[in-house]
């Protein structure tokens, strides 16, 4: 495999803070290791990361990753003992996973990841069987996969407090549905362990919740590592009861826009950055780079045209949007072929297991990448990201690739946090 070419991987402040990771290496491992005492990581997720040449942050955290076809196949080795650890604390018999995805059986490319969901637990030694929870499909049917491949989905059936399929009891359920629609009846109050947790899921999960435990994060590994968090850290901040359709919380917007805005451009000023901040306003619920826009001044929230409205106004599901996160903008200088591109970071319990950039021929670095039309370009580690040549150059691909997955485990770390919390305060309410 190829290392696709860093724009700016050779020049600029980023070294800086390489270095820095490199130097506390043994540091922050052995903190890492501790945090995973006290905290359970989430079966898996995906991290998407912005290399502005003078940041290294994470803008997105998916808990219900969607792009394991995409991965290198080299690194599958990787995935199947870290598949092997996290099933060993769920369900140490490993007697069945009934794997549950989402509802897109007319797209073949989501379709395909499950196909490599499913190899990669079942290289784990799992029983693997997909339960489909599309009403219409009340029979086990085959879904053709390009390059001949096939994927069986089969009616989920519930018996009291178990769900399995008509001749499979499995041990534990395996979402990859992020439950945009809402949490479904028949995968409540289950005595079976269903992982990632119903409050995972987009019915509950908040990205500003999830940022506000990357704050948590970001502070004290700054002071470990003896770094500014602001390079590590996007700033944010959050509306609630939005209705861009009727133009209401607008001036909520507008405000967090100039003050984040302003923010960031003190900052810039700070290290001596000759650019124009933006912030990206985002639904706070809900992926698949729905409902998103970028913004370099406040008027623009004032006023949004009603294309921009609409575009705006619906996520994922027709899951209406009533509370949006404004946060700091990160533009991305990677290319691949000139193309502007993103690396994803995707781990399994608490291990970088691989990647991949995602890369758009049609948009600029100031804006998300995670549109039709984007492709994707397997993440090409020369070695594992675990092990970095110390005594190398920053600038040396497996010393790069290091510091996209320290990165990206800070924020599976935030994504522990935030999932604690949220259970603490459903409990509280209770």
């Amino acid at each position: 495999m190829t290392v696709p070419h860093l724009t700016t991987a050779l020049t600029g402040p980023l070294r800086d803070l390489e270095r820095h990771i490199l130097q506390a290496q043994p540091a922050i491992e052995h903190w890492l290791r501790t945090q995973w005492q006290e905290h359970s990581s989430p079966f898996y997720a995906s991290v998407d990361l912005r290399n502005a040449g003078f940041k290294l942050a994470p803008v997105d955290t998916n808990l219900f990753p969607g792009g394991f076809n995409n991965l290198a196949p080299e690194f599958l080795p990787l995935a199947v003992q870290a598949v092997m650890v996290a099933v060993e604390k769920i369900c140490p018999d490993a007697r069945g996973i009934l794997l549950v995805p989402e509802n897109h059986t007319r797209n073949v490319f989501y379709l395909s990841n499950v196909a490599a969901l499913q190899n990669i637990l079942r290289q784990a030694g799992m029983k693997v069987r997909i339960g489909t929870l599309i009403p219409e499909i009340s029979q086990p049917t085959p879904v053709e996969l390009p390059g001949g491949a096939s994927l069986l989905l089969e009616p989920i059936v519930r018996k009291g407090n178990r769900v399995g399929l008509a001749d499979f009891d499995p041990c534990t359920i395996l979402l990859n549905n992020d439950l945009s629609a809402g949490i479904p009846t028949v995968l409540r109050d289950l005595e079976q362990t269903v992982i990632p947790p119903l409050h995972a899921g987009w019915a509950v999960r908040l990205k500003s919740h999830h940022f506000a435990a990357y704050d948590t994060v970001a502070e004290e590994f700054a002071r470990l590592v003896g770094i500014d968090p602001w390079l590590i850290n996007p700033y944010f901040g959050t509306c609630g009861e939005v209705d861009f359709q009727a133009r209401s919380g607008e001036d909520c917007l507008a405000g967090w826009v100039d003050d984040i805005l302003a923010r960031t451009a003190a900052k810039y000023r700070e290290y001596g950055i000759d650019q124009q901040p933006f912030v990206i306003v985002k639904a706070d619920a809900g992926t698949y780079g729905m409902g998103i826009m970028s913004v370099k001044s406040a008027s623009e929230m004032r006023g949004l045209n009603r294309k921009q409205r609409n575009r705006m106004a619906v996520v994922k599901e027709g899951l209406e949007v009533s509370r949006v996160l404004v946060q700091e903008g990160v533009p991305t200088y990677e290319s691949i072929n000139e193309a502007v591109a993103e690396p994803v970071v995707y781990m399994i319990d608490h291990f970088v297991v691989g990647g991949f950039y995602r890369v758009h021929t049609g948009r600029g670095p100031e804006e998300n990448l995670n549109a039709p039309g984007m492709h994707f370009v397997p993440l090409a580690f020369e070695e594992n990201c675990h092990q970095p040549d110390l005594d190398a150059s920053p600038d040396a691909t497996p010393n790069r690739f290091y510091a996209y997955g320290v990165v990206a485990r800070l924020a599976l770390l935030a994504a522990a946090l935030e999932l604690e919390r949220t259970e603490d305060a459903a409990a509280a309410a209770s």
